[in-house]
C-alpha cells in the first residue's frame, strides 16, 4: 500500500540551508523524547533531512537543544 507522498515544509518556506542555532525550527522535527522524526514521518526530503540530523546534534553539542527530555527516574 503506498503513502502519499508529503511536501517537504522546509522547501516550501524557501529555506536553503538549515541554521543549528535555530532552535525554534529544529524543535518541531523532534518527538517529545528529544529523537530527531524520520523523514517518513517528518516529510522532508533527502537533503533537509541531512541537513536537519546534521544541525541537530551540532546543537545538542554546544547545549541549545538536550539530548534526552523528559528523563524521570
Amino acid at each position: 500500500m503506498a503513502r502519499p507522498s508529503k511536501t517537504c515544509a522546509i522547501c516550501e518556506s524557501g529555506v536553503r540551508i538549515i541554521d543549528f542555532k535555530d532552535e525554534r525550527l529544529l524543535t518541531r522535527f523532534l518527538t517529545e523524547r528529544g529523537k530527531i522524526l524520520p523523514a517518513r514521518l517528518s516529510g522532508t526530503c533527502a537533503r533537509h533531512q541531512r541537513q536537519l540530523s546534521t544541525a541537530v546534534k551540532r546543537s545538542r553539542q554546544v547545549a541549545l537543544l538536550p539530548y534526552i527530555k523528559g528523563f524521570g527516574g
